[in-house]
């Protein structure tokens, strides 16, 4: 049986800005890395269709009953080039603070941060296959 008796201090991880997919693809040229990898380009190359629409909308047309909170959820897909679909959403707690075109972008890119690790797996697909 293996006992650890030994305590350590681990630092306090900072906090460190958020960098957008532009500024971390920026900073990867930066550093000479150029291996094979998915670029913000490759991502909106794959998406060939978007459509933003609120539940509430979505829920008068088809004649849904409605409540007010799904006046403030958004919902954003994105049809990939090879026909399959992403879904991201953004909902807003107060609706004082509810902006339609802001809840689409947040939208949008909640459904792209979803695109992400979907490529990824099929560029580490195609490099496995490659060797």
């Amino acid at each position: 049986m293996l006992r650890c008796m030994s305590t350590m201090t681990l630092p306090i991880p900072r906090k460190k800005p958020k960098m957008n997919d532009q500024e971390i693809e920026r900073e990867i040229q930066d550093k000479g890395l150029t291996g094979p990898r998915v670029t913000p380009d490759d991502i909106e190359a794959n998406i060939s269709g978007e459509f933003c629409f609120t539940v509430g909308n979505a829920a008068r047309a088809l004649n849904c009953p409605v409540c007010d909170a799904v006046d403030m959820l958004t919902i954003c897909v994105l049809t990939m080039r090879n026909g399959f679909t992403v879904t991201g959403e953004s909902a807003c707690a107060s609706p004082e603070n509810f902006d339609a075109d802001l809840g689409r972008k947040i939208a949008r890119k909640n459904a792209v941060d979803k695109v992400w690790p979907l490529m990824g797996y099929a560029l580490k697909d195609r490099l496995s296959i490659s060797k």
